[in-house]
């Protein structure tokens, strides 16, 4: 009886080795044949890490925090500003703070020690390739392109915005502790320099100003993230939950942050 050799015979054998926990690394020609053999076949890929996650949420929650407890110090609404509440409110949003500052530090971190989803070359295009995903995400944004250029962490685009973003963090959390120098204490000691050279009115406009851009930055970041979520039914949003993203082979195959070794790790 003759072998049965034929490519997609081979494929189904190897995604069955898989299912079976072998833990016999792919070659190159085996991970080629999977994403050729079963193109379309969705497989879990861990992407984002615990870190990742856990500084994402920190960010949210304490943005919110610092939002809602910044914007009444500055001008109390709804309940009257008294002592009390106004040094409740400081310190609410002071607590906020070293926390947002916490996870900045954590984060920056693992732009180091992460893997390659949340490493800091995943941010900073350094190949030609990178740079055409870039163009090729921004035409699909301005509706001139059809498809999104496969990527399993963070397209070229948005790992553009976010190192805005994290200026505008590290921006915002130096006038913010401007700003607490004026009470005195370690602040003052640190910051009370900068509104002595810029004027703490500057500082206060600077930190507000950049308060606005970050909401804005968070409302299109929800839109585009369900957007997205919804073309590609990667299982994008709940990928910030859990970590992981449902992916086909071929997009591992075919994304720049993807490749045999991804491959070897999807399930």
């Amino acid at each position: 009886m003759a072998e049965m050799t034929s490519p997609a015979l081979q494929a189904v054998a190897l995604e069955a080795a898989a299912e079976s926990g072998s833990e016999a690394p792919l070659t190159e020609e085996e991970g080629s044949l999977l994403a050729t053999q079963l193109p379309w076949q969705r497989v879990r890929v861990y992407v984002w890490e615990v870190p990742v996650r856990i500084t994402h949420w920190a960010a949210v929650i304490t943005v919110m925090i610092l939002t809602v407890t910044g914007a009444y110090i500055a001008d109390p609404f709804v309940v009257p500003a008294t002592d009390f509440v106004m040094q409740t409110m400081r310190f609410i949003h002071m607590v906020a703070a070293y926390v947002f500052l916490a996870s900045g530090v954590l984060r920056t971190y693992w732009l180091f020690a992460g893997n390659e989803f949340s490493n800091w070359r995943a941010f900073i295009p350094t190949t030609r390739r990178h740079w055409a995903e870039f163009r090729g995400q921004t035409a699909w944004y301005l509706f001139l392109r059809r498809d999104l250029p496969p990527i399993l962490g963070h397209n070229a685009l948005a790992a553009g915005t976010y190192m805005v973003i994290f200026f505008l963090f590290l921006t915002q959390t130096i006038t913010g502790f401007a700003l607490e120098s004026v009470h005195g204490g370690l602040a003052a000691q640190l910051w009370g320099w900068l509104p002595a050279l810029i004027g703490i009115s500057t500082v206060r406009i600077v930190h507000h100003l950049i308060m606005w851009v970050i909401l804005a930055f968070m409302i299109h970041h929800v839109y585009s993230a369900i957007m997205v979520d919804h073309w590609e039914r990667n299982g994008l949003m709940s990928s910030i939950f859990a970590g992981y993203k449902f992916v086909t082979r071929r997009d591992i195959q075919n994304a720049r942050d993807g490749g045999m070794e991804v491959q070897e790790r999807s399930n």
